[in-house]
């Protein structure tokens, strides 16, 4: 594949995540629906493009999204692992034992959901009402609800990626050889 559509898959990514990261602001579940699903296209460029491109277009979107999303939680929730998580997965499963493959995976949510929390509340004064329910402040609650959705999500994006490793990647590569 030439430079210059390696380049332009990975602008038509970034735009696409972009366009998902504004959707946050206008549709209200969105704040983790939409960076999920941001997340989600990189991996498109990790099979086609390499780490590389994936990292760089999840910077850009990222930057950009802090610039330009009103939904500041759910720019940091991208930023803090829906985006690079789907880069780093496939890294991780390379690891033999599936005991330590998922021992790494929830440490990793763990640890950037908290921090992720930390920043929102102390630094991007995001209202704590956000994680009460029924005005019982509940964090603790919401990350054990967490780590289930996350295997969730986990399996998804396995049964993704196998999806269109099957079905789209020799028809996608057929069309953009130039």
């Amino acid at each position: 594949m030439k430079t210059s559509v390696k380049v332009a898959l990975g602008g038509v990514v970034a735009a696409l995540s972009l366009v998902l990261m504004f959707l946050c602001s206008v549709i209200p579940f969105g704040t983790f629906a939409f960076p999920t699903f941001a997340g989600i296209l990189l991996i498109l460029l990790v099979i086609n493009l390499g780490y590389g491109y994936a990292v760089a277009v999840y910077f850009v979107t990222a930057v950009l999204s802090f610039l330009l999303v009103t939904d500041k939680e759910a720019v940091l929730y991208y930023t803090a692992f829906l985006g690079f998580y789907p880069i780093i997965k496939s890294l991780i499963e390379r690891i033999p034992s599936k005991i330590v493959q998922y021992i790494v995976k929830f440490a990793l949510f763990n640890v950037c959901i908290i921090a992720a929390f930390f920043v929102g509340t102390l630094v991007l004064n995001i209202p704590k009402e956000s994680f009460t329910l029924f005005g019982v402040y509940l964090p603790w609650v919401f990350l054990i609800i967490g780590n289930i959705f996350f295997i969730l999500y986990d399996l998804c994006v396995t049964r993704f990626v196998t999806i269109y490793l099957i079905k789209w990647h020799n028809r996608f590569n057929k069309n953009t050889k130039l």
